[in-house]
């Protein structure tokens, strides 16, 4: 299961070059420079929980790291909140409170909607869905947040004269990079769940020996195979690197073969098992009244499905060992990825 990221919308990103002039509150440069420093504060200890959460460290470290990023924004929004109004205009010092005061509602009430969500996530197609979709609205809202800050900065730099010059600091690089990467995995990672959650319904039913419920799933499993790879085609590749998509595909391309060839192999036994223990019970039914007819039909019936025995466990061994590879080697590259690409912060 994937972590569960909160990731601001490039906050930090917009460094506000200004020239030098005295520490001064009635600069107009000097003050967006305060506001800017403020809001920054924010994004070292907001990267190094994105970066643990990444990386895998234990959930009560993970959970510790965003406790300090709201202890973080709190303390943000109480210098904000001490800003003087410049001259009388209150413009920017209210909308850098009000984008804290969102990011600390997102990081609070939202980030405990995510986590409970999230633990129906694996649950079905639909709840995974639900999930990521989640994910991206509060996004969104991050997003428009950030938009709404923007919007102020500039028309106070318009209205006093200041001229801001954007460029990506190295943390905010990293929380760019933090941002892409997320999204770039989502996009790849539904595909590969929607297919194992499929193929886990499937082995669900083989084990119950239920063959409508087979062959729904391989039915269902094939269609999600079919259309991940024409989704895995429209993912471009993260920075170059496409390992990822490539292990997806793998994987995708098992699940396919499965459900096309193997399954069917596999359901046309379980119902010739059922064929077979219909006519047993016929024939000991029979008792002494079976005629040599009969008993020609039953060990005929007997060398059947011996023979059809040894080809379903022959299938389902060369399937189990597939989809152990696939599935292992899908979850090794998903973190081999993230460890590669997921900046690491501290």
């Amino acid at each position: 299961m994937k972590s569960t990221l909160l990731l601001l919308p490039l906050l930090g990103t917009l460094l506000f070059s200004i020239p030098c002039v005295a520490q001064d509150m009635d600069n107009p440069g000097t003050y967006v420079t305060a506001v800017s420093k403020t809001l920054g504060a924010m994004d070292a200890k907001y990267m190094a929980y994105v970066s643990a959460a990444a990386h895998g460290r234990r959930a009560r470290k993970v959970e510790k790291l965003r406790q300090e990023v709201l202890d973080n924004i709190t303390d943000c929004r109480y210098k904000m909140t001490d800003l003087p109004m410049y001259k009388g205009d209150n413009s920017l010092r209210q909308a850098g409170i009000d984008y804290i005061k969102l990011v600390y509602i997102v990081f609070s009430e939202d980030y405990k909607k995510i986590v409970d969500v999230e633990e129906l996530a694996e649950q079905s197609v639909d709840e995974m869905q639900a999930y990521l979709l989640l994910q991206d609205k509060v996004s969104q809202k991050l997003t428009e947040g950030w938009a709404n800050l923007d919007k102020a900065t500039k028309a106070f730099a318009d209205k006093y004269h200041v001229t801001l010059t954007s460029e990506a600091s190295p943390l905010g690089q990293k929380l760019e990079t933090a941002d892409k990467l997320d999204k770039h995995i989502n996009a790849v990672y539904l595909a590969f769940f929607k297919c194992n959650w499929e193929d886990n319904q499937l082995v669900k039913a083989m084990n119950d020996k239920k063959v409508n419920d087979m062959e729904q799933a391989r039915s269902a499993l094939a269609s999600y195979a079919a259309q991940g790879l024409k989704d895995l085609d429209t993912v471009k590749p993260f920075e170059g690197d496409a390992s990822l998509i490539a292990s997806c595909r793998r994987a995708l391309q098992f699940y396919q073969q499965e459900a096309e060839k193997d399954v069917p192999k596999l359901t046309d036994f379980y119902v010739k098992s059922e064929e077979f223990d219909k006519l047993k019970k016929s024939f000991d039914a029979k008792g002494s009244g079976r005629t040599k007819e009969d008993v020609d039909a039953y060990n005929k019936a007997v060398n059947d499905i011996n023979a059809s025995v040894k080809g379903f466990n022959q299938t389902n061994q060369k399937v189990n060992a597939a989809r152990s590879q696939a599935v292992n080697d899908f979850n090794d590259a998903e973190r081999k990825f993230a460890d590669e690409h997921m900046p690491h912060y501290r």
